[in-house]
């Protein structure tokens, strides 16, 4: 949206319409102990656009950007190489200014991308049904821990020590107002905890990640079962769902509801969003499945179509018995994951998954030789954890001086936690290079 300043007369002008006599005038039900004393002085009156655009450029300028320094960060969102392909078909206008298909008869289009979406879904997770897209990955795993209380009635969910504690957050704060205990794990270091023993008669569900938030790449077939022994159900969270191309699939670990960040095939960085959440289960829990489901069918003549096969969400009829309150889905982020994954394909989907390893071993091998480095991961994907002689977060910042990002300090997600004050998470996709590699291997021999 363009900024376009208004001047004393139009607001006269504005006032008069509304009847109102001033701006203060505006904000009468505010609490006068709610309200500012006096403008906040750091920040200027305002300007022109040229003065704007002026402004905002110089605070851009401030920043390293990923695409123009060696970048390792990961944590949840990745740099990828996204095809110039996918952005050309998701802005021709049929598709960039479609909105939800509530009628089928004029939204075919829409209806059979998204279909197309779920059924891609399903063959990267290894389960039976997906729904038509979510916002992003934390907020579908939010939703899977609500899904797993509807069907097991219990109200406790084990949350893994290896889940981004971002995700953690998103669904302790669910918890707290939707009334059921989260049970939060110490941060999983070493890729050893073993949750199956705390799984008894009142937990609905155990959230765990592959790979987990600090690398560790797992196979938790056995608390899948487990789970099931105790009448409680597995929830296994993918954030770069790029692994999916190596790593055994969730639902072959015998998983209930797998929930992934789709931001890694065909969406970028974009400075935090919007992203596409993932969300499958199996057919059994399908009715209890929040968001929506394209199915696919028969018109009266015969031909194939498209229509919402189920759509439980609270602006239908379904209301307060709605099995999400989630109002839309991620529509234009879900058709450029499909575009990119068909570009692909699956030999392709598998090739970059090997390509992301191959990188990432590399920088991990290298990063091992340097003095003071010590490498925490027994196994990884694309991102792994080193343990540093000093605090990350200040070695980071001396990268980022240099233009180097050099992946995230622990302590800025987990930050009342002493022990993870050394750790850097590090991350290596098919974006990231030789020379690159380089030249963090350089910066840290020199600023540790």
């Amino acid at each position: 949206m363009r900024y376009l300043p208004l001047t004393e007369q139009d607001r006269r002008e504005m006032l008069a319409v509304i009847g109102a006599k001033s701006v203060d005038e505006l904000f009468r039900d505010v609490p006068q102990s709610a309200r500012l004393p006096a403008k906040i002085a750091s920040l200027p009156d305002h300007q022109g656009e040229l003065e704007v655009e002026r402004a905002f450029q110089a605070y851009a300028a401030k920043n390293v950007s990923p695409a123009s320094a060696p970048s390792f960060i990961g944590a949840g969102a990745y740099r990828h190489h996204v095809p110039s392909t996918v952005d050309y078909m998701i802005q021709r206008g049929e598709f960039l200014t479609s909105y939800t298909p509530y009628q089928p008869e004029i939204t075919q289009g829409t209806l059979q991308y998204l279909f197309e979406f779920q059924t891609q879904i399903t063959l990267l997770t290894g389960m039976e049904v997906a729904n038509a897209s979510m916002y992003d990955g934390s907020t579908a795993a939010a939703e899977a821990v609500l899904m797993a209380n509807r069907v097991t009635r219990r109200h406790k969910a084990l949350i893994s020590g290896g889940l981004h504690p971002q995700y953690r957050s998103v669904i302790e704060t669910t918890g707290r107002w939707e009334g059921f205990s989260a049970v939060v794990g110490k941060p999983d270091v070493d890729g050893h905890e073993d949750l199956a023993a705390n799984v008894d008669k009142e937990t609905s569900c155990v959230v765990v990640q592959n790979p987990g938030f600090f690398g560790h790449v797992r196979d938790f077939t056995e608390l899948a079962a487990a789970c099931h022994a105790a009448g409680a159900l597995l929830i296994v969270v993918v954030t770069e769902v790029v692994s999916l191309g190596l790593i055994k699939p969730p639902g072959e670990m015998g998983a209930d509801i797998v929930v992934c960040e789709g931001q890694s095939i065909g969406n970028g960085l974009g400075f935090g969003g919007p992203y596409v959440g993932l969300f499958a289960t199996r057919e059994k829990y399908m009715r209890q499945m929040p968001g929506r489901l394209v199915g696919e069918t028969v018109d009266a003549d015969g031909k194939r179509g498209f229509v919402l096969t189920l759509s439980t969400r609270e602006q239908h009829i379904r209301r307060e018995k709605a099995t999400s309150n989630i109002c839309t889905n991620a529509g234009l982020c879900a058709l450029a994951f499909t575009v990119h994954l068909t570009l692909l394909g699956e030999a392709g989907f598998r090739r970059l998954a090997e390509i992301n390893h191959a990188k990432a071993s590399e920088l991990a091998h290298r990063l091992a030789a340097v003095t003071g480095v010590q490498l925490l991961n027994e196994s990884f994907f694309n991102e792994f954890t080193v343990r540093l002689p000093r605090p990350a977060a200040a070695v980071v910042e001396a990268l980022a001086a240099k233009c180097i990002l050099a992946g995230l300090p622990v302590s800025r997600l987990i930050p009342d936690d002493p022990s993870v004050a050394n750790l850097l998470l590090l991350a290596a996709t098919e974006t990231a290079t030789e020379h690159g590699m380089g030249r963090l291997v350089a910066g840290l021999k020199e600023v540790l």
